[in-house]
């Protein structure tokens, strides 16, 4: 028995789609965070959550070289390989200005990094639709 699936349900979908929804993480992790005043979340959603979207990098850059994307698509992995390899270097920044907290329990995310992280969801969730959408619009068409 062999499953057929619909042409448009393609390798580049589902990383795009997961994609979308890794952005819509991003912003809720960044309100999870905003109502502890930055401290970490005592939240099995938090916690998984924090992990998918990390674990997102590693998926992204394997997406590059596996699927088949279209150049327009190619810049998801690129965005997002780019947001956390930013992300790192500026969390560290703040981080080291504010000190290095002694236990987990007592890290502090800061604001700043905390609305760009949002900024970037809200963009790449914007991004992730455009792609989606993309093969539909006549001007990215030509």
């Amino acid at each position: 028995m062999q499953i057929s699936f619909p042409d448009w349900l393609t390798p580049q979908f589902a990383y795009i789609f997961f994609s979308a929804v890794v952005a819509v993480l991003i912003w809720v992790e960044g309100e999870m965070l905003k109502r502890t005043n930055g401290k970490l979340p005592k939240s099995l959603f938090f916690q998984f959550s924090s992990l998918l979207d990390t674990s997102w990098f590693f998926v992204s850059v394997v997406m590059m070289y596996v699927i088949d994307l279209t150049p327009l698509a190619t810049t998801l992995p690129a965005a997002y390989g780019l947001y956390t390899i930013f992300g790192w270097i500026y969390g560290t920044r703040l981080l080291k200005l504010r000190g290095i907290p002694d236990s987990p329990e007592d890290l502090v995310i800061p604001s700043k990094y905390i609305a760009y992280s949002q900024s970037f969801s809200l963009i790449f969730f914007g991004l992730c639709l455009l792609v989606l959408v993309s093969p539909w619009l006549p001007v990215l068409n030509q």
